[in-house]
């Protein structure tokens, strides 16, 4: 079986883990994950979302915080600081500042994105084949109103430094119009048996993916079942603040709005948790098949459980 997952965010990786746990040693995952999150700090390229997949897979992430490496120090940033250098909101730790030299210098030597990141793969092993959403650049803005006036600023000030604490107004995947899907990716969409959805950020994470110029097009005509699981349980996000960013774009924070906000033209099932156990009826009157099975990743084996829920719909809705 070929599956397909388009992934951004903690949400994303630590589904993406319970995935790989729920299917044979002949089955083949490949990640298109979302690089609107990439931001230049220090004169390197940060790739958050590809790096969080990465670690979480490779089994060097920082399980606590969901982000990061384990036993992690801090000496560069202390010295940044020193030297009056910022920003101080973005915290880059010494283990991670490799991975992001790494990056940095071969992109500087012509290698693209999707090369970079396969190289990177080759330590960490993930057990996934890991593809950025594209080579090109692609940054997610967020306009706010603050004392400052109407401004867009970058996704990472708004979710890092702003803490979200200002309503997003609009957002904007800047580039994404006319940036071309990475090597792999629509051939992978055609070639799935089964395209995922994890409960990662609607708006921000898959919404960003699906913004790259032919890659919504390309799942929505994929011959393979489209299936989502609801990154809100009981009308709040398992976690982060995905509500601040569907209001922006006008859509409620319910399992039920998030389904109609993708579409019956795009996802053929979808999945909530069993405390939205209501919102069934209402989604599969939008053209939509639904299920309310247990969506919170407790650990591994939950998530397994999640994901085979997920595989078994794929099965039931296949066009």
């Amino acid at each position: 079986m070929r599956i397909v997952a388009l992934a951004g965010g903690i949400g994303g990786a630590r589904f993406l883990r319970g995935l790989r746990a729920a299917i044979g040693p002949q089955d083949e995952i490949t990640v298109i994950g979302n690089t609107g999150d990439d931001i230049h700090l220090y004169g390197l390229k940060v790739c958050p979302d590809l790096d969080t997949v990465m670690y979480t897979l490779g089994g060097g992430i920082h399980e606590e915080q969901g982000w990061g490496r384990t036993d992690e120090t801090w000496s560069i940033k202390a010295e940044m600081k020193e030297y009056g250098v910022g920003p101080e909101w973005f915290g880059l730790g010494d283990r991670d500042f490799a991975t992001h030299l790494v990056r940095s210098q071969m992109l500087a030597a012509g290698y693209s994105l999707s090369q970079v990141t396969e190289a990177l793969c080759v330590r960490w092993q993930p057990g996934v084949r890991l593809l950025p959403m594209s080579d090109d650049r692609v940054e997610t803005h967020v306009r706010i109103t603050d004392e400052q006036g109407t401004r867009a600023i970058h996704f990472q000030e708004y979710w890092v430094r702003l803490h979200a604490a200002v309503d997003a107004e609009a957002i904007i995947p800047v580039g994404a119009d006319t940036a071309k899907p990475a090597p792999g990716v629509l051939d992978a969409i055609a070639e799935a048996d089964v395209i995922l959805f994890p409960p990662s950020n609607p708006v921000v994470s898959i919404g960003t993916i699906l913004a790259v110029l032919g890659i919504r097009e390309a799942v929505a005509a994929a011959p393979a079942p489209v299936v989502g699981l609801s990154p809100i349980i009981g009308g709040a996000p398992v976690r982060g603040m995905a509500d601040k960013v569907l209001a922006a774009v006008g859509v409620e924070a319910t399992a039920e709005a998030v389904a109609l906000h993708y579409g019956a033209d795009l996802i053929d099932g979808w999945l909530v948790d069993t405390a939205d156990e209501a919102a069934v009826a209402a989604v599969e009157a939008g053209g939509i098949a639904c299920r309310a099975v247990p969506l919170l990743m407790t650990d591994v084996d939950a998530t397994a459980e999640m994901a085979r829920a997920a595989l078994a719909l794929a099965e039931q809705v296949r066009r």
